[in-house]
């Protein structure tokens, strides 16, 4: 073998494994991160720094490379559904970009200020990332759960993360939520495992399609179960009543970021339903709940931020609306509108982490900072000591103009008002229900959708007045950089999303033509015609 084929080998061999580095890069920089010394600031942010750019620069490798084909990875070289398997197919890839672009610039962010209130950030941060990327990569169920519960542990240290009894009530309610949903989600797995005997999601589908009537009855129970906890974690109403509380008692990079963990959920109901009742005896099983829940946590996530008074109550209630918004287009059985809500998920998702930003520069500008009471021992000094912070703007109208800007992106984002990202996916799934027979469902949707809009309008106008607008005696937001660096970035990329609408939507349909063919999806983890292994 010559010089250059060696090359290409060990350079092919080397990009096989991509697929797991989101897994290990994070906990392994994390792990040595607990090894320091806390009050080593800026090694740490440095470390964080660097791990979530190559996080970004895997996770736009594997989109590019999913459009050809999903990428399996077997751990160990163990064959599926025996061994532990990573599967990056083009639904799983787009979510680690989007969490990878959300993490880069709360991370950005909280180098302003958040990331010294308290030890162990950026370990938690990473850890959060880390049970993310897991849980969009991994084929089975049971590693579902691990990383499930790597991602949350990490969550509850954010949540608490700065300190001070707002964020310990709420930390604590969201703690006891997520345990009862974890306690759901073992219940449901017990139940596909003992019904089934594998929680391998391809040997669930493969072995689904004869299964004895009373194993599919069980199944069923199983999956019902497992979708209660699924749409607990996505914060469904009426199962998500703890999300806008939690969030706006976090941190503003902390609630940024956590904008993603709900999202988690919609993937898992999103993924497991397509792929074990797309087909076969159960087809559409569970479809007209999560309609239900899906239209009626776009009604109450419309409601609540038609009733917030603060900006980060406002972002939560967002959040909510654009879970709803993908839980309804998958219930209505439409891939039209399924491709449309995919779209609408990332650039909301991405307008939401902002909308918590923006909050806390403009909320701190108003309202004196909650004293942050210190909880662990070794918190050592007050990081809100604005003394040498490089600011971007004080006087009007710098600053003002620039945090009117961003507040006037994220609005039109979240509403889904022309021109930007928003608007163009409500207007996909509007175009996806309009195709082929018009049902009542796709008619409530569309209606619900246009209520939301407007209802999501109206009240972050109203906030926004009040708060870049009304006379106050206190002095104008300070702006710094780390701080306008997040919020450009983050809107930044909701404006290319919307410049690159035809390219995103292009994708965003081959996604959902991938995902209802579940029998492709069978035969890349399982391999041979069937599904029978390799």
């Amino acid at each position: 073998m010559n010089a250059s084929a060696m090359n290409a080998a060990v350079v092919s061999h080397w990009s096989e494994h991509l697929v797991v580095l989101p897994i290990v890069l994070p906990i392994a920089v994390a792990g040595a991160m607990f090894l320091l010394d806390e009050r080593r600031h800026r090694l740490k942010a440095g470390l964080s720094l660097a791990t979530v750019l190559v996080l970004l620069g895997v996770a736009l490798v594997l989109v590019g490379r999913a459009g050809h084909a999903p990428e399996v990875y077997r751990l160990g070289n163990w064959a599926a559904p025996y061994g532990i398997v990573l599967v990056a197919d083009r639904l799983s890839a787009v979510m680690l970009a989007l969490a990878a672009t959300l993490g880069l610039f709360a991370l950005v962010f909280s180098f302003a200020r958040w990331g010294r209130a308290g030890p162990r950030f950026h370990g938690l941060f990473l850890l959060l990332l880390m049970g993310v990327n897991g849980a969009f990569l991994t084929g089975d169920l049971f590693n579902l759960f691990v990383f499930f519960e790597v991602m949350l542990a990490a969550s509850y240290g954010l949540v608490l993360h700065g300190s001070g009894e707002t964020r310990i009530r709420a930390g604590l309610g969201y703690i006891a939520v997520n345990l009862v949903a974890s306690l759901f989600f073992l219940i449901g797995v017990s139940l596909i495992y003992g019904t089934l005997g594998t929680l391998n999601m391809a040997d669930l589908a493969r072995r689904l399609t004869a299964p004895s009537a009373g194993d599919l009855a069980l199944f069923e129970v199983g999956c019902g179960i497992l979708g209660i906890a699924f749409l607990i974690k996505g914060s469904a109403w009426p199962l998500g009543f703890w999300l806008p509380t939690t969030y706006a008692a976090a941190s503003a990079p902390a609630a940024a970021v956590l904008a993603i963990l709900s999202k988690v959920g919609v993937y898992v109901v999103l993924r497991l339903s397509l792929l074990l009742f797309g087909t076969g005896l159960s087809e559409g099983f569970g479809l007209s709940w999560i309609l239900a829940a899906g239209l009626a946590t776009i009604a109450y996530g419309t409601i609540g931020i038609l009733a917030a008074r603060d900006l980060t109550r406002a972002a939560g209630y967002g959040v909510m609306i654009s879970s709803g918004t993908v839980l309804a287009a998958l219930g209505t059985g439409s891939g039209g509108a399924l491709s449309g809500a995919l779209y609408y998920l990332v650039g909301s998702t991405l307008a939401a982490g902002a909308l918590f930003l923006l909050a806390e520069v403009l909320q701190r500008g108003r309202d004196p900072a909650e004293a942050v009471q210190p909880v662990f021992a070794d918190e050592y000094r007050d990081p809100f000591d604005d003394a040498g912070a490089t600011e971007i703007g004080r006087a009007i109208p710098a600053a003002v103009a620039i945090l009117g800007v961003s507040f006037l992106l994220c609005t039109l984002m979240l509403a889904g008002v022309p021109p930007l990202a928003g608007f163009v996916g409500k207007l996909a799934i509007f175009s996806g229900l309009a195709t082929g027979t018009m049902t009542a469902s796709a008619w409530v949707l569309i209606v619900a959708l246009t209520l939301s809009s407007l209802g999501t309008l109206m009240p972050l106008v109203r906030l926004g007045i009040f708060s870049l607008w009304v006379p106050s005696d206190d002095p104008p937001p300070l702006l710094r950089a780390p701080e306008f660096i997040a919020l450009a970035g983050l809107l930044g990329a909701c404006v290319a999303l919307a410049l690159w609408g035809g390219p995103a939507l292009a994708y965003a349909d081959e996604t959902v033509r991938w995902l209802t063919q579940p029998g492709d999806y069978v035969r890349a983890v399982l391999g041979g015609p069937e599904g029978g292994g390799s």
